[in-house]
C-alpha cells in the first residue's frame, strides 16, 4: 500500500483483502466493513458499495468511538422520530456467539 491513504478515497484502492464485518447481523446484507491499516488507522466502508468511499479514522478516534458506544453514548442514534426508542438488537450472551466475518 504505497499510495496515499486519505478520507473519502475509493475503498477499492485499499485492496480487497483484510476487510471484515465485525457488526454483521440480520440487516439484509447491509453491513459496515472495517479494515485495520498498516499504520494503525482504521478504514470503514459500506458492504453494499465496496467500491465507494472509505472513511479513514485515527486509531485513537476509533478507540474513543468504540468506548463511547459501549458506554451508551451513541444510544441517541437508535431513537426514531415519533416512534420512541428503537428496540435494542438481541445480543448473544457470549462474544464467541456473535456473528462476524473477520
Amino acid at each position: 500500500m504505497g499510495k496515499r491513504v486519505y478520507n473519502g478515497m475509493p475503498a477499492r484502492q485499499l485492496g480487497s483483502e483484510g476487510w471484515c464485518k465485525p457488526w454483521s447481523g440480520g440487516n439484509g446484507g447491509s453491513c459496515v466493513e472495517a479494515m485495520r491499516l498498516a499504520d494503525g488507522r482504521v478504514a470503514l466502508r459500506q458492504s453494499t458499495d465496496p467500491d465507494g468511499p472509505a472513511l479513514i479514522y485515527a486509531h485513537h478516534a476509533m478507540a474513543g468511538f468504540i468506548r463511547g458506544v459501549k458506554a451508551g453514548e451513541a444510544d441517541f442514534l437508535l431513537v426514531q422520530e415519533n416512534a420512541g426508542p428503537a428496540p435494542r438488537p438481541a445480543r448473544p450472551a457470549h462474544p464467541a456467539q456473535r456473528q462476524s466475518t473477520c
